[in-house]
């Protein structure tokens, strides 16, 4: 502990965003350019230091954060990287993304505020940064090992570099034309500017990580031949099977996936060209859905020039304080306030947010185009409309935000691999993030065609019938979560392969499949 005293004499203080107007009229960071010293290092002092740090036990990377607050707190931003580093890959994404189930967890929450443990994170990356301390490691030797990883999300890139840092030669997989999966296409700017995900790429190959983009593993490139070829895989695909929303007007134009159009948001915000054309602007928009994608919906639109926005939550509108049902150290359920909200308020001059909505249908212009949308108020209780509330609001523009349940279904690598699934429609793996598979659907390739960028099948491997050696990481085992859990897989994942390849490992694994946050 810095200063015994710290926490009585030093009030909470987050790092305040920019204006309003100012972040509505650019696609930056809604910190872009606001000062994060001295004021972090002040609030970093307020870490008490605890003798049981329960934000570890919110935090799945298992977090050193007392031992980095110190070091912030002392301006030594060499130690407090090295201590940030040691469980987190990629603290600059952390730092911005995630929200904070630590701060929630900090003993000073019991009867006060907490420390401002994601400032002070994404101060220590930022500092690290700039003072060049998060330079690229390279293995010192190879191991002869050769690992593929599907997917380049936050778990696939989590384990691509644990086990490139090790010696294995990796290569990862992407389908879409960049790297990043949902950091890069399904996050907006104004929460991740995309030049600090190229620039940890960029770490990343200088470290021997190889990237191929535009491929499809099961539709491009044979999945089950991957396999054979490859010493490990490591399958981090996400979970992208879209909930849908089965009501009266769905298949009108005008409604689409919150994903659809982030993807499309953000391919403009990267300066692509030929992208269809999908944009807010002058729109009546209504969002349907409560979550973090509807609140990165929510700031889009109004960046965008929405004429109006109203954003649907099937749940009752929460309380202001935790209630007794949720206790410290969990994560309660209370009113918060986004950034995209106070912007919504700050424009419309009210919240965007109705709870317990139940949406009934949609309405068509006599063009095949949607109008309006029909809605109740939920039965208390109840996720049922309650009769005599039904009402119409104006949408020619919906977004539907309610979330994904798994990986996508019956896909060609699913087949292929012959993945199965879990019964909360998640591929399923064992204790050790080994897949659960069944017989491969059609044969693999022969041992001449090899893999992309090798000479032929491993001496030892050639002709392996079973996809052994494949596991499963993030959100495609786990099912829709944090991108500290997607990390934290991520690693756990990377230290499976590791053992499998070499009968042993050195790489932390701060969770298993069967871990899940903490809960009353």
């Amino acid at each position: 502990m810095t200063d015994p005293h710290g926490f009585l004499r030093t009030g909470r203080r987050p790092v305040p965003a920019r204006p309003v107007q100012e972040r509505l009229d650019d696609w930056n960071e809604v910190h872009a350019g606001r000062a994060l010293l001295p004021l972090v290092s002040e609030q970093a002092g307020r870490c008490m230091d605890c003798g049981i740090p329960f934000c570890h036990s919110g935090c799945p990377l298992a977090n050193l954060i007392p031992e980095w607050n110190a070091y912030a707190r002392k301006g030594d931003w060499w130690a407090a990287a090295e201590r940030l580093h040691a469980t987190n890959n990629f603290p600059e994404f952390t730092g911005r993304l995630c929200p904070a189930p630590c701060e929630d967890a900090c003993v000073l929450s019991i009867n006060a505020d907490p420390v401002t443990i994601k400032n002070v994170e994404q101060t220590i990356a930022d500092e690290s940064w700039a003072r060049g301390y998060t330079a690229p490691r390279p293995p010192e030797r190879l191991s002869g090992k050769s690992v593929a990883v599907i997917g380049s999300g936050p778990a696939g890139l989590a384990a691509a570099q644990q086990l490139t840092r090790v010696g294995h030669t990796v290569t990862v997989y992407e389908r879409a034309d960049r790297v990043g999966g949902l950091l890069r296409y399904g996050i907006p700017a104004f929460k991740l500017e995309k030049w600090l995900l190229d620039r940890r790429i960029e770490q990343m190959r200088a470290e021997g990580t190889e990237f191929r983009t535009g491929v499809r593993v099961g539709d491009d490139l044979d999945a089950r031949g991957l396999a054979e070829h490859s010493d490990a895989v490591v399958i981090a695909v996400g979970a992208t099977e879209r909930r849908e929303l089965p009501v009266p007007g769905r298949d009108l134009s005008g409604i689409h996936q919150a994903m659809d159009y982030l993807t499309v948001a953000n391919r403009i915000a990267e300066g692509d060209r030929g992208v269809p054309v999908l944009t807010a602007e002058g729109r009546h928009v209504v969002i349907v859905g409560g979550g973090d994608t509807g609140v990165d919906c929510l700031g889009t639109v109004l960046r965008q020039g929405a004429a109006s926005v109203v954003q649907l939550d099937i749940n009752p509108e929460p309380g202001p304080v935790r209630g007794e049902a949720e206790p410290w150290p969990v994560r309660p359920r209370v009113y918060r306030v986004s950034h995209a909200h106070e912007e919504a308020r700050d424009r419309e001059g009210t919240d965007p947010r109705r709870f317990r909505a139940v949406t009934l249908g949609f309405d068509d212009d006599g063009s095949g185009h949607v109008c309006a949308l029909r809605l109740a108020e939920a039965a208390p209780g109840h996720r049922t409309p309650r009769p005599g509330t039904e009402h119409v609001i104006p949408a020619d523009l919906v977004l539907i935000a309610l979330g994904f349940h798994g990986p996508e279904r019956g896909g060609k690598l699913e087949r292929q691999i012959g993945l199965t699934l879990d019964d909360r429609g998640n591929y399923a793996r064992t204790g050790a993030f080994e897949a659960v598979t069944t017989a491969p659907a059609g044969p693999g390739p022969s041992a001449q065609t090899g893999a992309p960028g090798r000479d032929g099948p491993d001496e030892g491997r050639a002709g392996r019938t079973e996809p052994g050696g494949v596991f499963i990481a993030g959100d495609a085992g786990r099912g829709q979560s944090l991108v500290v859990w997607a990390i934290a897989e991520g690693r756990s994942a990377a230290a499976a392969a590791d053992r499998y390849l070499n009968g042993s490992t050195v790489l932390p694994a701060p969770v298993t499949p069967l871990d899940r946050p903490l809960v009353a």
